[in-house]
């Protein structure tokens, strides 16, 4: 007897059809949905909204500020030298510098790994593990309306955990900062400015808001400079070369509190000045916030010669400082004359 067949109606083809695809869904839609959310993963590493970044940024400030701070109140400093500036001055060292490093350094990586972020510390000793909550404040929430998302490979973050160590080991609180900048190949996006003893936090994002602003009015005809004050060099025969003996020229310390004396920042007493210039070499996790928030209000921050600062590479910048702002700044350039980092160092 011949053998019997099976024969299944359309029916049965198409339930049978039905069976196979639902066992090949459950058999793959793991591996689909595990490599969906690798993939999504992907995207969050490779990108960064840079609202977020900016909150990142000020937290990491006031955290670091509040080691500052406490280290300076319980005057336990553990001072030290790390050695003499390119002019030969010493180089001050101290917990509170170090501390606020961890604070802002590991805030800042833990939260995005990938990121390369430039400290003027390097004191890396493990420990922090605190990562940023992503909470945003409603001030940021209000004047930045939407996030802009950047791949992280452009980004260099530059941090400075204690600005002006020089007068903080002198107790002239004043001109202590911590600061915060966001490079995009090499240009300043984002500056954060903390001051830690009075708790007033100063940022901005280029093209987009701040929370600062430019005061009233400057003076072109003779404008007040505003310069070093433990790393001055001879920036007092330079500005009196260019503009006259009788310009003033007023000594500060720490570049931060130098760019907010340029902004209407009236947290507390400070300098007032037109014009903040430098003539020796300075590092860029010094001036790259300064830079940022000069640039999201119009102003400008140049070498000597009028120069772009480029915020990628290298940690230094030789060509001297110059910053301004709602001054034609080309033409303050223009007076300068020809700079020479031996003769004026």
């Amino acid at each position: 007897m011949a053998p019997m067949g099976i024969r299944l109606s359309p029916l049965g083809v198409a339930v049978f059809c039905l069976l196979g695809v639902g066992v090949i869904y459950h058999l793959y839609a793991g591996v689909i949905s595990n490599r969906l959310s690798a993939f999504r993963q992907k995207i969050t590493e490779d990108t960064v909204d840079l609202r977020d970044l900016l909150a990142l940024s000020v937290e990491a400030a006031i955290q670091g500020g509040r080691e500052v701070k406490r280290i300076r109140e319980d005057n336990t400093l553990e001072e030290r030298s790390k050695g003499k500036t390119k002019e030969g001055a010493s180089e001050k060292l101290t917990l509170g510098d170090l501390n606020s490093h961890r604070k802002m350094y590991y805030l800042i990586k833990n939260t995005y790994p990938t990121l390369q972020v430039n400290s003027e510390e390097h004191d890396q000793a493990e420990g922090e593990l605190t990562k940023w909550d992503g909470k945003i404040s409603s001030e940021i929430l209000e004047k930045v309306k939407a996030g802009k998302k950047v791949p992280a490979k452009s980004i260099t973050v530059w941090i400075d955990p204690l600005d002006a160590t020089q007068e903080y080991t002198e107790n002239l609180r004043q001109y202590v900062t911590t600061m915060v900048c966001v490079a995009i190949d090499g240009s300043p996006v984002i500056g954060v400015i903390h001051k830690p003893f009075t708790g007033y936090t100063a940022w901005a994002i280029v093209g987009e808001e701040s929370n600062v602003k430019p005061r009233a009015s400057y003076s072109s005809s003779a404008p007040k400079f505003i310069v070093s004050r433990s790393h001055a060099g001879k920036v007092k025969s330079f500005v009196h070369e260019a503009f006259g003996n009788n310009t003033e020229v007023t000594p500060a310390g720490g570049a931060g509190y130098k760019v907010l004396a340029l902004l209407d920042a009236t947290d507390d007493k400070y300098e007032q000045a037109d014009v903040y210039i430098h003539v020796t070499f300075i590092k860029k996790w010094d001036i790259c916030a300064g830079n940022a928030i000069l640039k999201a209000l119009g102003g400008h921050m140049t070498t000597l010669k009028g120069e772009e600062i480029d915020y990628s590479g290298s940690a230094g910048n030789p060509g001297g400082l110059l910053a301004s702002i709602k001054l034609d700044h080309k033409a303050l350039v223009s007076k300068l004359p020809i700079w020479d980092d031996k003769k004026y160092s």
